[in-house]
């Protein structure tokens, strides 16, 4: 199966997704996007930047930083944040980190209507088939 195909289906299978995205946060890049309506290019390019800020910036990697010498760990690349959730006006926005690459994160945006624990297992259980087709 493609990684295409791969993220279609998992779009279809988390409830009320709007859109679907496969994001390398440590390049910043957009690696795939299914979308039920259009966006603009610089909509689309920003989804990818700010998902990056949001697990990879400065001030993340400082807290992971922070966290680790608390501990007494090393920094070994290990990353504490897995998952966001963010909820906006009318959309939720799931951001899972991958576990075989962690630099990959998927985006689901869903409807605000859609019932988020649902949406997120959901989310939750496309995410092997996604990395398998990476």
């Amino acid at each position: 199966m493609s990684f295409d195909d791969a993220l279609n289906k998992a779009a279809t299978s988390v409830p009320e997704c709007v859109a679907a995205g496969y994001v390398d946060v440590a390049s910043g890049m957009l690696l795939s996007l299914k979308t039920v309506d259009s966006h603009p290019r610089q909509v689309i390019d920003l989804l990818a930047a700010a998902t990056a800020d949001m697990f990879n910036g400065p001030n993340v990697s400082t807290i992971e930083r922070l966290f680790k010498k608390a501990r007494g760990l090393q920094d070994d690349g290990y990353h504490y944040f897995q998952e966001i959730i963010v909820n906006s006006e009318n959309l939720i926005h799931v951001f899972l980190r991958g576990k075989i690459n962690p630099e990959y994160v998927a985006v689901f945006v869903c409807r605000k209507t859609a019932n988020l624990g649902m949406a997120l297992t959901k989310a939750r259980l496309a995410m092997p088939a996604l990395e398998a087709a990476f």
